[in-house]
């Protein structure tokens, strides 16, 4: 089992930015790839960004040249660089893990992810 945490959350302006984290714990040497999913009202749950544990990364197109996931191996941690925000970024950012590497669609289906965050609010204002 692993354990996934989110920090970092709030609210920013447009154009502003925010950084997400994600700790895991429990049994982290059997996951390959990490990610951040979001879900806004009324919408279904979406992929952003995956990065596998050698580094690659995938993105969503929305939010390409914007966000930037990265991991520190060593800290068990997740993150997520949030810039040049927008109003429609408004969402629940979840930190998901699974055991397989993540390929390049990997990040459009939330149900390939074994392991779920609690989810962290993310709110930017025009």
């Amino acid at each position: 089992q692993v354990q996934l945490v989110e920090f970092g959350g709030g609210s920013a302006q447009a154009g502003g930015s925010l950084r997400l984290s994600c700790t895991a714990s429990g049994s982290t040497y059997s996951t390959n790839c990490m990610g951040w999913f979001r879900q806004a009202p009324g919408k279904e749950r979406e992929g952003v960004a995956t990065i596998n544990r050698d580094g690659s990364t995938r993105y969503a197109d929305s939010v390409k040249g914007r966000f930037t996931v990265s991991q520190d191996n060593a800290k068990n941690t997740l993150y997520l660089q949030m810039n040049s925000l927008k109003p429609e970024d408004t969402a629940v950012y979840y930190c998901a893990a699974r055991g397989p590497y993540c390929t390049v669609n990997t990040y459009v289906f939330a149900g390939l992810f074994a392991y779920w965050g609690q989810g962290t609010q993310v709110t930017v204002s025009s």
